[in-house]
């Protein structure tokens, strides 16, 4: 077993660098200021948690017994109704409660994933060009080879195992219209190719054209065949630290999913069930933090196009995708970070979601009101 080990190598060998370990100096610069840090790289969230979902969780801690790794009923059908009250998800065959099972957050879901579907080498895994890095590691992770393209051509009559969609995109904030969504739906189908949409985003919409989802039936004909879709609460309710998300769609995926997963142990804590139920029956808090993000992004989003930078797609997700423009020249990512290092702000280079990423930083609007102000004096005063 020791030599096998050996001769395989340590499974760290086959991830990517941690992305995040490159800004460390950029991040001690801007940590100097006179001001202090304004954070905007990684988009956490700073807001409080709803009250709604603290209350429940402080009524569910007497929780002595092992948790189901499908979930409890209620914490399904929860899941359920959000997606037909908030997107329009209904009249789906086979979308019922065996057909959805929560989460310990979403980067376990998307990191694994593959391989609890048996994807494994000599199989593709495709994902968009500009892309959440996780999609990489978890190709990487089952000895998948990973694509990254926005083009199905480029396949040729090659056909990936597994196809990962993004809408609202993770770092540009680009949703992709309906038309394409059903197309690229279709194109999986014909191929036999599992697709699962990254859909994290999608009540952090701005302007121009809404998000939908790929479980809607206007996207997938009124069948779930070969689809899945991952969700979170962690933008939309504040609710990171509790890692709350879940995956829904294809029966038999969920089922497959499912049985690797209990042996695995892979359970979302009885308590965290709960304040995931109350926090997806309430609306009212997810408008409220909706409202304060769209008044950063706005003011932030002003101060950037002021200090000289183009802020592309951006229309939804927490993110501003912006790039530097210095004389009529585009500057590279990391001239970018270091200029807001300097003025104690700290983003995140757009190499770091991919080779296309390499003039674009993604500036995130999750800080506090007080720090993002910061950020638009300081941006103002060049």
């Amino acid at each position: 077993m020791n030599q096998r080990r050996r001769a395989g190598g340590p499974v760290s060998a086959r991830l990517p660098d941690f992305p995040w370990d490159k800004l460390t100096a950029y991040a001690a610069t801007a940590r100097a200021h006179p001001d202090g840090l304004v954070d905007l790289s990684v988009g956490t969230p700073v807001d409080p948690t709803p009250d709604v979902a603290r209350a429940a969780l402080a009524a569910a801690t007497d929780s002595p017994g092992y948790p189901v790794t499908i979930g409890l009923e209620r914490t399904r059908r929860a899941c359920l109704d959000w997606l037909e009250r908030r997107h329009g998800v209904s009249g789906v065959p086979g979308l019922g409660l065996d057909a959805v099972i929560p989460s310990i957050g979403s980067k376990e879901l998307v990191a694994t994933l593959p391989l609890h579907l048996g994807v494994g080498t000599g199989d593709v895994v495709a994902y968009p060009e500009l892309a959440y890095p996780t999609y990489e590691v978890g190709a990487a992770l089952c000895g998948a080879t990973g694509v990254a393209t926005d083009s199905l051509t480029s396949f040729g009559p090659e056909v990936p195992a597994l196809l990962w969609l993004n809408s609202p995109s993770n770092p540009t904030g680009r949703v992709l219209p309906p038309a394409h969504l059903r197309k690229v739906v279709d194109w999986c189908r014909e191929r036999g190719t599992v697709l699962v949409s990254d859909e994290c985003y999608i009540e952090c919409s701005w302007e121009g054209e809404r998000p939908v989802s790929v479980l809607h039936p206007d996207i997938n004909g009124g069948s779930l065949e070969g689809i899945l879709a991952v969700h979170s609460l962690s933008k939309r309710s504040n609710l990171a630290g509790y890692r709350c998300s879940f995956v829904a769609g294809d029966p038999a995926l969920v089922g497959e999913l499912l049985a690797v997963r209990k042996n695995l142990g892979l359970i979302m804590p009885g308590p965290m069930q709960h304040a995931m139920v109350a926090a997806l029956d309430d609306d009212a808090h997810a408008d409220e933090q909706h409202a304060r993000y769209a008044a950063r992004r706005t003011s932030l989003r002003a101060a950037l196009e002021g200090a000289g930078f183009r802020v592309d797609h951006s229309e939804s997700s927490l993110y501003l995708w912006s790039t530097r423009v210095v004389d009529g020249v585009e500057q590279d990512c990391w001239e970018t970070v270091a200029w807001l290092a300097e003025r104690g702000i700290l983003a995140a280079p757009g190499a770091f979601y991919g080779r296309a990423g390499a003039r674009h930083v993604r500036v995130a609007f999750t800080a506090t009101d007080e720090r993002v102000a910061a950020a638009v004096a300081r941006l103002a005063a060049g």
